[in-house]
């Protein structure tokens, strides 16, 4: 990847020397690093916001209860992991975290949740219906209040950053569906997952 970038700097540098628009070229450069820099900031004060929101209702144990109000919805997502299992709670936090356009905030949820689903896989050299499903979940990022990209259109000067708001809402609430509707099909045409020592016995 370093040497793509340093190969575009370098044909930009050289083309712009040629075609004599080097000031032009760097002028472009500067401007973009400055850029860069408001974009950054914009978005660390909105990022910092709202992980502080995450980090006072994990705290403060709002995050248990949205666990509890959404179990029987995740015992209908995931019915094969027992309902006091600790993925239950990671998934509404990093469901949470998405919902609020944190996704590098709901990575490392989305991680942990991860980890405790394959605590109670029955084979661990494959994925579990269960991984499949919140994987097609995450990778769909359902988004509330998208503030990443609110914080970026900020960055860049927007004059209402807010209305990606509701074209996001429906976009991603299509995808979040689709990506569940189309888990739970494939789960009915693929053949159930085989515990490891039972995979042992038919080798």
């Amino acid at each position: 990847m370093n040497f793509i970038w340093f190969l575009l700097i370098f044909i930009s540098i050289i083309i712009g020397a040629i075609t004599g628009k080097l000031p032009d070229v760097v002028n472009a450069i500067l401007e973009g690093a400055k850029t860069s820099i408001d974009v950054v900031l914009a978005i660390m004060g909105v990022m910092v916001f709202w992980l502080g929101i995450m980090k006072i209702a994990e705290k403060s144990g709002i995050i248990k209860v949205i666990s509890k109000i959404i179990q029987p919805v995740a015992k209908w997502l995931f019915p094969e992991i027992n309902s006091e299992s600790k993925a239950i709670g990671d998934v509404a936090l990093n469901f949470s975290a998405n919902a609020l356009g944190l996704a590098n905030a709901a990575t490392p949820i989305g991680i942990k949740a991860m980890e405790e689903f394959q605590k109670e896989n029955i084979n661990k050299s494959s994925a579990s219906d269960a991984m499949c499903t919140f994987l097609a979940m995450n990778t769909a990022g359902f988004q509330l209040i998208p503030a990443t990209v609110i914080a970026i259109l900020a960055g860049f000067g927007a004059k209402n950053p807010t209305e990606i708001i509701v074209p996001t809402l429906i976009v991603t609430t299509f995808a979040f569906c689709s990506a569940i509707f189309i888990a739970k099909i494939l789960k009915k045409i693929f053949p159930p997952q085989i515990k490891e020592n039972e995979v042992e016995e038919n080798a």
